[in-house]
């Protein structure tokens, strides 16, 4: 395997990974041919974070991947892959390294997707200021805690739909990125065929007409 590409960080340090809580990432970059990337994403102890990755372009459509925790456990590794989803659950605190790796590929480079996405447990969020201050009423048939429970809700889904939708987008992309090069590939073998034909007729015209030529001179 080549020698690791360069070395991005996608979020906070692991100082400060250990006081808050990490957030839900997205990221699209060209993986240049023969090289690889890696990134750096920091991860709470026994906190639920999936990786889900796709190439969206060029020849192949395809990577090796690989997940490796803070300690350098090499958790998930996977070759020639075109997309892929993985849930890991962190059994150490620390910057865990994704990487994607193009060195098997000497001409062709690749558009890859890639999102993080944190599965907060319960308890694990600070609680609302305003929930604190406000007391609940005993009078009202609705406590604040129901509202702040459904709205809680409200936002996980709303959260989840918009991850979907990043997804479809990235499985859009990818497909129009095929369906450009199928165009220019038939384009390309439409336009060889069309001068093959071309070039033929030519030749056609000129045999027959060799054939009908009077060569012999007539002497008088």
């Amino acid at each position: 395997m080549a020698s690791a590409g360069s070395l991005l960080v996608l979020l906070l340090p692991l100082a400060a990974c250990t006081f808050t809580q990490p957030q839900d990432t997205e990221l699209t970059f060209l993986l240049p041919a023969g090289r690889q990337e890696c990134f750096y994403q920091g991860a709470l102890y026994n906190d639920s974070m999936e990786i889900e990755y796709q190439v969206i372009g060029g020849a192949g459509l395809d990577v090796d991947f690989t997940i490796t925790t803070p300690s350098g456990v090499l958790l998930i590794m996977e070759r020639r892959r075109s997309d892929g989803v993985h849930t890991v659950e962190p059994a150490e605190a620390g910057d865990y390294m994704i990487c994607f790796d193009n060195s098997f590929s000497t001409i062709s480079e690749k558009l890859v997707f890639f999102e993080i996405i944190f599965d907060t447990r319960p308890g694990d969020e600070e609680p609302d200021n305003w929930s604190e201050m406000v007391e609940p009423d005993e009078l009202l048939d609705i406590k604040i805690e129901d509202i702040k429970e459904s709205i809680d809700n409200m936002k996980s889904r709303l959260e989840r739909s918009i991850q979907m939708q990043t997804v479809l987008r990235a499985f859009e992309a990818r497909d129009r990125n095929l369906q450009d090069s199928n165009l220019d590939r038939v384009n390309f073998w439409s336009a060889v065929n069309l001068g093959v034909l071309v070039a033929v007729a030519f030749i056609q015209v000129y045999m027959l007409k060799s054939l009908f030529d009077d060569k012999k001179k007539v002497r008088t």
